[in-house]
């Protein structure tokens, strides 16, 4: 664990306020769900929630599945980390930070296309480059996304990549609204 040096009382009512730098550094926003974990030493750990991450191993069989029907690269993350990859090395892109703008574009709840070569970054050290991303919104939030990685630069994704990245981001948020 990072020692950040910052100190907060708990008030009356057991609520600890956790610092504006740290909420942005870690992405925390107004409302967002965080876990709390203990250990034996007493300490008391607050983590990010993932709904995704309550269906890792579904979601790495489903971007499997797409993957082998399709010859698609694919990746599926939650609003902070990749959580399940095929078609590329796993050790590229699982369990590494999404990068600020695939953030961004997640959070505008639409579709992105590459156009012109370009993409999004998938991660924030520059790894993998997204062809077509779809977010998984499940009950009124994004949660995450399912995207399409460039095989080749300037290659823009088809209608059949597009639809099957689409299908796949709505399938995902059915499964984690029921």
């Amino acid at each position: 664990m990072k020692a950040t040096g910052i100190v907060r009382r708990i008030d009356d009512l057991g609520r600890v306020v956790i610092p504006k730098e740290i909420r942005r550094t870690m992405r925390i926003r107004e409302g967002e769900p965080l876990e709390i974990f203990t250990d034996k030493d007493g300490e008391v750990i607050f983590k990010k929630y993932s709904p995704i991450g309550e269906v890792g191993t579904f979601t790495g069989q489903f971007a499997e599945a797409i993957n082998k029907s399709s010859g698609i690269p694919v990746a599926i993350c939650d609003n902070d980390t990749v959580v399940a990859v095929a078609g590329v090395p796993k050790k590229d892109l699982l369990e590494k930070p999404i990068s600020g703008s695939l953030y961004e574009a997640m959070g505008k709840r639409q579709s992105y296309s590459a156009t012109g070569g370009e993409g999004l970054e998938v991660t924030e050290n520059g790894l993998g480059v997204v062809s077509y991303m779809s977010p998984i919104v499940a009950e009124g939030n994004v949660i995450g996304a399912v995207m399409s990685l460039q095989k080749q630069k300037g290659v823009a994704p088809d209608d059949a990549e597009k639809k099957l990245i689409s299908t796949g981001a709505m399938f995902l948020s059915s499964q984690l609204e029921a």
